[in-house]
């Protein structure tokens, strides 16, 4: 059996007044997600549990069959994984954004998309500054750049010793577009040193070259480090223990690698994947085909539509979905028709509104189709079908086992 799993980042949404009172799903022309619909399950599921942060470290945590409950230590250990860091149980990972903040404003979460060469140099003045600024901290705090503007802070740290612990909470700087952050800094054991190295940024960063040039160039500059999704290593169970196959991802974020490095599974690099609206689709949906010539389980994460929703963007989450439809889906569920025995199935991992631009727990629809699953009734795949089906699944970390459940 061949099993491929298509993950719409923050997809699912709410209707739109520009797109006539519709869901972006629903004003997207999917074809190819539709027949899937025809001919397998439609339904609804929920991957965020109410006590834990809306964000994609819990939702792909539950799509890739894993309670976050149970799992979830906190973001930055799953980025930290994605980069071979090795967490140490006296050790903490922060997540470290570059970020443009204007008065009081977050003007932009990623400081204009910063390039990761420019994120390079400009946290290795940070590094500098936090060893001038803070010389206590400098021998055990360590800036780590990673992808543009999401990068990390890393303490290594001593038993008896720790600066912070699980209380430390501060909100994701994608979750105040436009808004205001003067109530949004970390609160909890450790706040204080966070909040202090995040105003300190200011003047590491505000003359630095990188910044001067992107000025110049009608770029926006980086003006602050953000910091955030704060935790310790999670200690996993091996998919192929828990679900009894292997996975391959496919995926240009490093939350998702880091996913997938806990979880054993292999990851694949495929050149143009961004990460952003820019990405190659068509190249991930190659790239997918190819693997299942060895792989049995592939992944396929796409977070353009929620970098769309972010930007407040209908029209082009609308497009989002049509590029995922059109260059993955389809080509994958033709491929897969040629193979026997497989499944597919393609599910959000949480709704991100266009309204408010923001991450939201909530039900999310999701469709399979494959060998042994039988029709639901349903002729589209959206929001609205999936709530008529009567089909639930909860906890969302469950979907999983549904999916890879044995036929009959």
């Amino acid at each position: 059996m061949k099993y491929v799993i298509v993950i719409p980042d923050g997809a699912a949404d709410a209707p739109q007044d520009s797109l006539g009172g519709r869901t972006p799903f629903q004003a997207a022309r999917t074809p190819a997600l539709d027949a899937l619909a025809a001919r397998g399950r439609v339904g609804l599921t929920n991957h965020v549990p109410d006590s834990l942060p809306p964000g994609s470290e819990v939702a792909c945590m539950s799509l890739m069959g894993y309670d976050p409950l149970t799992f979830f230590t906190g973001r930055a250990p799953l980025e930290a994984a994605a980069q071979g860091i090795a967490l140490g149980p006296h050790d903490w990972a922060v997540r470290c954004n570059l970020v443009s903040i204007a008065g009081q404003t977050m003007e932009d979460f990623t400081a204009g998309h910063i390039t990761t060469a420019e994120a390079t140099e400009l946290l290795a003045a940070c590094q500098r500054g936090l060893a001038a600024d803070f010389p206590d901290l400098a021998a055990s705090w360590s800036f780590v750049p990673g992808v543009s503007y999401r990068n990390l802070l890393i303490h290594r740290g001593r038993e008896g010793a720790a600066p912070v612990d699980g209380s430390l909470r501060a909100t994701p700087p994608h979750d105040l577009m436009d808004k205001p952050v003067v109530d949004d800094f970390p609160r909890g054991l450790g706040s204080r040193l966070l909040t202090d190295i995040m105003s300190h940024s200011v003047d590491w960063l505000r003359d630095h070259p990188v910044n001067r040039a992107r000025l110049a160039a009608g770029k926006r500059a980086a003006t602050h480090v953000w910091l955030w999704g704060v935790g310790r290593a999670p200690a996993f169970e091996p998919f192929t223990v828990k679900y009894g196959t292997s996975g391959t991802m496919i995926t240009a974020v490093d939350l998702l690698r880091g996913l997938a490095t806990l979880a054993g599974w292999t990851r694949l690099e495929v050149p143009g994947a961004t990460g952003y609206l820019d990405t190659d689709y068509a190249a991930k949906g190659r790239a997918a085909i190819t693997e299942l010539a060895t792989a049995d389980l592939v992944c396929v994460h796409v977070e353009a539509p929620d970098e769309a929703s972010h930007e407040g963007n209908a029209v082009e989450k609308v497009k989002a979905i049509e590029e995922i439809d059109a260059k993955i889906v389809a080509p994958i569920a033709a491929h897969l028709a040629t193979l026997g025995d497989h499944r597919i199935l393609v599910c959000p991992d949480h709704p991100t509104f266009i309204a408010t631009k923001t991450h939201s727990r909530g039900h999310v629809p999701f469709v399979m189709a494959g060998t042994g699953i039988a029709p639901s009734g349903q002729s589209t795949y959206d929001e609205v079908a999936a709530a008529s089906s009567g089909q639930l699944i909860e906890p969302g970390w469950r979907l999983m086992g549904e999916f890879l459940k044995k036929v009959p």
